[in-house]
């Protein structure tokens, strides 16, 4: 476990990010049980409108500065990562721009004045973030992850604080918003301050920048089937429930979706390096050690996820106060819906990796056309329910090209698809069968609008 190759460095990593973020969940789980009883359920509906924003313009101009970092040959060359620093903190005002832009038209969209404010002030955390120095990713890079981990918990439990501090003294959603620009700020600093290694400094290499730009402009695209994916719900039911029930679908999505977002972080931090050092096609020995490791996350995956999915309603029983009482059926059916992108979580890496994010964008282009229009399909025909079932489907549907991505970098493994397949599909009718009772109060969130 004190070796530098590459297994050493792999667990070494994992336990860091499994560990960090794990922490860094129950601190979140804590904070915002200690704010449902500050606050209303309207100001969790509010600031999930202005989250849907503030993701939306991040994830719409994300080029990939991680990525291309810790997959491009020169991703430890001053010159490369100061450009792709200058790149970002451009991208950072840009944002910043655009949210003072777009309250207005938030604010018109979903009927509600307070956006028009709390909008631009939310932005400021996308400017402060821009500063982020790069010697975050070049962590990742060399899958050197325990400084980081412990500066991101430090930071979180600063912001956290910031933000119950600031809703005990407000009583108001603008503790949501001015803790999540302290938060950035916090972090930017703590970052700065206190990770290892060279200063980033404004320069521009037009090499660097042609390459940066040239990978970043298929992470770009991607990205925008990125914010369908993961916002695309949200922003559709903004239109048709009321805040208080958005906010508490968002508890209990936020709930159910613990695993997929711990599997996402692992997949950004891990996979993109280990695919690096161990392309799957080159040999066989290399295929096997990735098969262990794919089969290694997904199985303590599948027990995290399926866990929430069978006590979600417990879960939300025991910890929130009856506000919030039908998060647990959301949390429930949630949990279920999201089994079937955990089957092919593990393979969008290896294009990464390979500098294919062409490949990737054409995955995340499918999943998310299907994904947009089942759910509006599903929101028209059956509501809730039927908005569910709706991306449940999708990504059923999806996995072809799941496979065919896979396929092209050599990374593809049947025999992990069909275990997993078939056991998410037994777990999955279970934990249906078990909370039918439950489930009923999807039907009360927003009728079908057909």
């Amino acid at each position: 476990m004190n070796g530098a190759g590459l297994g050493a460095r792999l667990m070494r990593s994992t336990g860091f990010t499994v560990l960090g973020y794990g922490v860094s969940q129950v601190l979140r789980l804590g904070s915002n049980l200690v704010l449902t009883r500050l606050l209303y359920p309207e100001a969790f509906g509010l600031m999930t409108l202005v989250t849907v924003f503030t993701v939306g313009l991040t994830l719409l101009s994300d080029v990939g500065i991680g990525p291309s970092i810790q997959q491009s040959r020169l991703g430890d060359e001053p010159s490369f990562v100061d450009t792709a620093w200058t790149i970002q903190v451009l991208r950072g005002a840009i944002l910043f721009a655009l949210c003072l832009i777009l309250g207005t038209l938030a604010a018109r969209i979903y009927g509600d004045s307070r956006l028009e404010t709390m909008l631009p002030v939310a932005g400021l955390a996308l400017l402060i973030s821009g500063f982020n120095p790069t010697r975050i990713e070049t962590a990742n890079r060399r899958l050197v992850l325990g400084r980081i981990t412990l500066l991101d918990f430090l930071s979180q439990v600063l912001g956290l604080m910031a933000t119950l501090i600031l809703a005990w003294t407000l009583r108001s959603v603008w503790a949501l918003v001015i803790g999540g620009v302290v938060s950035a700020a916090v972090r930017l600093a703590i970052m700065h301050l206190l990770l290892p290694g060279p200063r980033n400094r404004f320069h521009w290499d037009p090499g660097a920048a042609a390459e940066l730009i040239a990978f970043g402009k298929w992470i770009f695209l991607s990205t925008l089937c990125a914010f369908l994916l993961a916002q695309g719900d949200k922003a559709v039911l903004g239109r048709y429930l009321s805040l208080e029930m958005l906010g508490v679908y968002n508890i209990g999505y936020a709930l159910a979706g613990f695993a997929q977002a711990l599997a996402s972080t692992v997949m950004g931090r891990i996979m993109i390096p280990m695919y690096r050092e161990r392309p799957p096609g080159d040999a066989p020995d290399n295929f096997a050690k990735i098969r262990r490791a794919r089969f290694a996350m997904t199985g303590a995956v599948f027990a995290m996820q399926f866990t929430f999915a069978f006590a979600g309603v417990w879960l939300v029983g025991t910890l929130y106060d009856p506000r919030f009482a039908a998060a647990g059926g959301v949390a429930v059916a949630a949990a279920c819906m999201n089994v079937p992108y955990l089957v092919g979580m593990t393979y969008d890496s290896s294009a990464l990796a390979a500098g294919d994010s062409r490949g990737q964008f054409l995955l995340l282009l499918a999943k998310a056309c299907g994904q947009t229009l089942l759910i509006l399909l599903g929101t028209l025909i059956a509501g809730l329910p039927g908005m569910l079932i709706g991306v449940w489907l999708s990504q059923i549907i999806a996995h072809p090209v799941v496979i065919w991505l896979a396929r092209r970098h050599q990374a593809w493994d049947p025999l992990h698809d069909a275990i997993f397949g078939g056991l998410g599909i037994v777990l999955t009718v279970l934990v249906l069968w078990l909370h039918y009772d439950s489930l009923k109060v999807l039907w009360t969130f927003v009728p079908p609008l057909g």
